[in-house]
């Protein structure tokens, strides 16, 4: 019998509901400079925010999570150009000021498109070609999707990301059961099957008591992971929304330790 396609299973309103909190921005900040538009095909351009340090630091393509947007990290991004790294961080469609709706397709299909426009805008503008890829939970199918099919990154940087790509979440939501035929491996749809492709520098980040994406996931994503430079970092006490500052020394270190080793 045919395996069932992920795509046309798991695309459909009710999972939708529980995968996407799009929140749309006001248009009167669309001006702002920090924002960039990449168009991903006709009609539709996805919105981003740039968060500059120097032309001479390495940037991070940053996809974020469900229930954010780019404009959240207006705080966070500091703590980033601090350490002499840009900020990317890239909406999907829906999102903040981006044009359309978010399906598991086309987050997939834009990753790619968003990359080689970020990339071509970073070396038109003069920026030192040191570009990373950086998921964080949702995010990390967009990270590993790009990372797998693209040598030009100068590294992986997966943060609370799934290796099954939500199966728990959606199986205990009662949507999709554990034993669905969508959930068995062999079509390249989950990131434990894309990572082991991707031979790139891989760092892997992960909450001690993730409640949303469980810690086992990180673990997974590690041990398939196809990269000869990979490191696995667990920050202690911290959970899925509070890993980033639970202890933010370990986090930021381990973040510039992987940058400045290449």
């Amino acid at each position: 019998m045919e395996k069932p396609d992920p795509i046309k299973v798991l695309d459909q309103p009710e999972i939708h509901q529980v995968l996407f909190y799009p929140v749309k921005m006001p248009q009167s900040e669309k001006s702002d400079k920090r924002n960039l538009f990449f168009e991903v095909e006709p009609g539709i351009k996805i919105g981003c925010r740039f968060y500059i340090s120097d032309k001479k630091h390495p940037t991070i393509l940053f996809f974020h999570g469900n229930g954010e947007v780019a404009h959240d990290y207006d705080d966070i991004a500091p703590v980033f150009n601090e350490r002499k790294v840009n900020l990317l961080v890239a909406d999907y469609r829906g999102y903040g000021h981006s044009d359309g709706f978010p399906t598991i397709a086309n987050i997939l299909n834009d990753a790619g498109k968003v990359f080689y426009a970020a990339a071509k805008m970073l070396e038109d503008n003069g920026y030192v070609k040191k570009l990373y890829i950086m998921g964080r939970s949702l995010g990390s199918l967009c990270a590993v999707e790009i990372a797998q099919e693209n040598k030009k990154c100068k590294g992986l940087i997966v943060e609370s990301g799934s290796a099954t790509n939500f199966r728990n979440y959606l199986a205990i939501s009662g949507l999709i059961p554990f034993d669905h035929p969508v959930w068995e491996e062999g079509r390249n749809f989950f990131n434990k099957e894309k990572i082991r492709r991707i031979t790139i520098p891989t760092l892997i980040m992960h909450a001690e008591y993730d409640s949303l994406i469980p810690l086992s996931e990180a673990k997974i994503l590690f041990d398939n992971s196809g990269a000869k430079n990979k490191k696995l970092v667990i920050i202690p006490h911290a959970d899925h929304n509070t890993i980033m500052f639970a202890d933010e020394t370990l986090y930021f270190n381990s973040l510039m330790e992987f940058i400045e080793s290449d």
